[in-house]
């Protein structure tokens, strides 16, 4: 079974059931998303898309959260088959709020985990009331936004926490971007600690990565950021065929996620 561990909504849906289907991917892990880019038909489109994305990158306003949701509680619906529900989580909130927003927008929806959250710049440690929460129903897996402009200081704290909160798998989605050498040394000594492939800025950094964690790395897209092909045929040429390939493409999510 082959999975990607990383897919945001698409609107429309089709276009990214295609893709999977060329990537040869079973399932795929679905995120809501507020910024749709896949929609963009020139610049002036693609720079309003974006500036959604930079400003819930940096926690901005909650503009477009219920649409989002609607969105995605659609997705779910209309294809159980392909996508696996990860619910998002408003950080910031007090301990107690976000202790009930996990058990009624992720544990009552059904929902395989919580992610990708998105805190700002050198604010990681507003993830801990979500891994504790995470905790408290039953050890839910938790991904965390890695590109930019999460930095080398919120890696190193996602990685404090990852420690704190060891029956908990903490997900650094995109690598870590630019801080995936951190990344993958922090991961190494903090077993709680996983890393999700998706555009990562080298090819070697997957390599890398996949060596070093072997049963704690996924094969992931991004999409619409990236592509189910591309990320796939990165996995396999720095993987040989056997064991390790087969991990990484699907078989350490299925674990991660009671899938087999």
């Amino acid at each position: 079974m082959i999975l990607d561990a990383h897919s945001h909504v698409h609107d429309p849906l089709g276009p990214h059931l295609s893709a999977l289907d060329d990537a040869g991917v079973d399932r795929t892990v679905l995120f809501l998303t507020r910024p749709h880019p896949e929609r963009a038909t020139d610049v002036t489109s693609l720079r309003r898309e974006m500036s959604v994305l930079e400003g819930a990158l940096k926690g901005g306003a909650d503009d477009g959260y219920a649409d989002a949701w609607r969105e995605f509680d659609a997705a779910l619906a209309a294809h159980p088959d392909r996508f696996l529900g990860f619910g998002s989580v408003r950080l910031g909130r007090p301990v107690e709020e976000t202790l009930a927003a996990v058990e009624r927008d992720v544990v009552g929806r059904g929902l395989y985990g919580i992610g990708e959250l998105t805190p700002p710049p050198d604010r990681a440690d507003l993830v801990e009331p979500v891994l504790r929460a995470a905790h408290e129903h039953g050890h839910l897996p938790v991904v965390v936004h890695g590109y930019a402009p999460t930095t080398a200081g919120d890696v190193r704290t996602l990685a404090e926490l990852a420690a704190r909160y060891p029956r908990v798998p903490l997900v650094i989605s995109q690598l870590a971007g630019a801080n995936w050498l951190e990344a993958i040394e922090l991961a190494r000594d903090t077993p709680s600690l996983h890393l999700e492939l998706s555009t990562a800025p080298l090819v070697f950094a997957v390599r890398l990565a996949i060596q070093e964690l072997p049963t704690r790395t996924f094969f992931g897209s991004d999409a619409p950021y990236g592509d189910p092909v591309v990320a796939r045929t990165t996995v396999e040429r720095v993987t040989p065929c056997g064991e390790v390939r087969e991990r990484v493409l699907g078989g350490n999510l299925a674990e991660l996620l009671g899938l087999r």
